[in-house]
């Protein structure tokens, strides 16, 4: 493969800190390599060196002749009186830009929605970062340096910009260098990972999962060096200690040997532990949504808008629940009704007596009293311990504990909390909620400003923390871990997804197909969409009907089913394991069918039309 750009004995540093020392790298044709590290590391600083829009404060970065590098940075450097057309395609005129296949997939990717004429300066932060996308992947760069392209993105343009990754180039063509949170993203777009710490940058090969291992075998490698190397100190101040006559004697030393990466590990959570002791919190009823709807009313010259309809959902103790949507589909207004801050125009709520929720929000509300106080003071103020964790894995834990688990350094404990970085402000804030003892949590883009070492100490804490938990997270990955069923509101509807997010993707694309967008003021055409499956007609439609109607009536009866029996958990004599195995395995079976349903029931709306 043909050298793109190098680095040679870069360093760089700030007056209170070195961030690199003599790092050397290079990247070559095909590499699509993902930069992980802590917040502060230097990974934005490393790719900004490499793509020629940082000086080092020593080595020299090489690029070799005619190569191109197209940069998304975190900041916004888009002019507030130009168009969204204007950026994207500059001055090009339509046929030129339309004819370009490329560019008619940016623009169907990331613009769906968005005015063509419309100024930047009119639009949110989320839709301005959009466009700055769409507007450098519009170009024909031999290397794309992307800082945090996620950002503001749905899962389903996250999951876009990994398919025009993947074609952008031919396989042993172009390069990618990515900083990203987004761990799904890297495990599905990237070949090889740079973790960037301790002022050097250490390579590895394939996406996220590939790199996790890897590491974990380097630091138990380490770790077994490290232990050896503390036993042989021992021996010889033991040896020194006994003085001359003892000199001849050889002690042993027991080294337990290292366990296998993956074999015998625990699974990340004790459901039944977690239901009983949430049981045990909450009671038998949490939250139920009864036919809710909600209807905004008409403004001005607006219509009335109804953003929720004949919502049917009953919350169990101990659920963990994603919510999928697009922005303005109701994501939020469905949660209002959960926690109480939005009330039904339609049907009910019905909300348990013992219920206590507590929400954390994108907004950090919750440290605006504390801005001039110390880390540590902030915590000791509310209690001296914590617990967390139930049965066995139970711990009592300081506040400075806490806080060393969430990436505290014992310096930082004395910090006022308005001198932290947005990452760990996000930290503390999600400490200080689930602090309150709330029964039922709700997460609102809570992976914002973290990195992916502080969002593994994030899913670790919430495995153990016993509840309800009902997430809003446009991070896939990190929803897929902290979940254990996914619901989507689609035209208004609350839809469960026993397939997932990928089941969700699939039902976007049918509805996006359904309603292919025109051309006209509002925005360009999106063209090349996937074709439909053949529409049915005469004695296959009826008969597809036919099934498609009984699909409906099972999948509503297994669904009531389900709902029932985890309900009935709650009466189950909490001790008797074997006996809330079996009814688990039951609902298990049930949810699995469902899914097969599903599946049935969405290829057949497709062939109906």
């Amino acid at each position: 493969m043909a050298h793109l750009l190098g680095a040679e004995a870069l360093h760089l540093e700030y007056p209170t800190k070195v961030v690199f020392d003599s790092v050397s790298l290079g990247v070559d044709e095909g590499d699509r390599i993902g930069i992980v590290g802590r917040n502060g590391d230097g990974k934005s600083s490393l790719m900004a060196m490499l793509a020629g829009t940082r000086e080092p404060d020593a080595g020299r970065v090489t690029m070799r002749r005619g190569v191109t590098v197209g940069v998304l940075e975190q900041s916004d450097t888009l002019g507030d009186a130009e168009t969204v057309g204007h950026a994207v395609v500059g001055d090009l005129a339509e046929h030129e830009w339309a004819g370009n296949a490329r560019i008619r997939d940016v623009i169907a990717g990331l613009l769906g929605g968005l005015p063509w004429d419309a100024a930047i300066g009119t639009l949110s932060g989320g839709q301005r970062r959009r466009v700055a996308l769409a507007a450098l992947l519009a170009g024909d760069w031999d290397v794309l340096a992307l800082d945090e392209p996620t950002n503001h993105l749905d899962v389903e343009a996250i999951a876009w910009l990994a398919r025009h990754i993947k074609g952008r180039w031919a396989p042993n063509a172009g390069a990618l260098m990515v900083v990203t949170h987004d761990r799904w993203f890297l495990d599905e777009v990237c070949t090889a990972t740079w973790e960037v710490h301790d002022r050097i940058v250490e390579p590895f090969d394939g996406g996220y999962a590939a790199y996790i291992l890897q590491r974990v075998e380097r630091d138990r490698q380490a770790a077994a060096i490290e232990s050896r190397r503390q036993n042989l100190a021992r021996r010889e101040l033991a040896w020194l200690r006994r003085g001359a006559p003892a000199r001849t004697s050889k002690p042993k030393f027991r080294i337990d040997a290292a366990n296998a990466l993956i074999a015998d590990v625990p699974e990340l959570r004790d459901p039944v532990a977690l239901r009983s002791l949430a049981v045990a919190r909450l009671g038998k009823d949490v939250v139920d949504l009864l036919d809710a709807g909600v209807t905004y009313p008409a403004s001005g010259a607006d219509q009335p808008r109804t953003v929720l309809r004949d919502v049917e959902w009953r919350i169990a103790p101990g659920e963990r629940t994603g919510i999928l949507g697009v922005n303005g589909a109701g994501k939020s207004t469905l949660l209002g009704l959960v926690d109480g801050t939005v009330s039904p125009t339609s049907g009910r709520v019905k909300r348990g007596k013992t219920v206590q929720v507590a929400t954390l929000t994108q907004r950090m509300d919750e440290l605006d009293e504390h801005l001039d106080s110390p880390v540590r003071l902030v915590l000791e103020r509310l209690r001296t311990t914590y617990t967390f964790g139930s049965g066995s894995k139970e711990q009592e834990l300081t506040p400075g504990q806490l806080l060393e688990r969430m990436g505290f350094s014992s310096a930082q404990l004395s910090t006022p909390v308005k001198d932290l970085s947005g990452g760990q402000q996000r930290r503390l804030q999600l400490l200080l909620v689930l602090l309150t003892q709330p029964n039922v949590l709700i997460l609102d883009e809570p992976t914002n400003d973290l990195d992916t070492d502080m969002l593994t100490a994030l899913e670790e804490l919430l495995d153990s923390w016993p509840g309800t938990l009902l997430v809003v997270s446009h991070d896939r990955y990190f929803l897929e871990r902290v979940t254990d069923q996914q619901y989507a509101v689609l035209d208004g509807h609350l839809r469960h997804l026993p397939g997932g997010v990928d089941e969700y993707l699939r039902l976007r694309a049918a509805q996006e197909n359904a309603e292919p967008s025109r051309p006209g003021a509002s925005g360009p055409v999106a063209s090349g969409s996937t074709p439909s499956a053949p529409v049915l007609a005469g004695a296959d439609r009826r008969a597809a009907e036919k099934e498609l109607t009984a699909l409906e009536r099972r999948m509503q009866k297994l669904a009531t089913e389900i709902d029932t029996r985890k309900h009935a958990l709650v009466d189950h004599d909490q001790s008797d394991y074997v006996g809330l195995g079996e009814r688990m395995a039951e609902i298990t079976a049930r949810e699995t069918e469902v899914e097969e349903l599903e599946l049935r029931w969405f290829e057949l709306t497709e062939q109906l039309g």
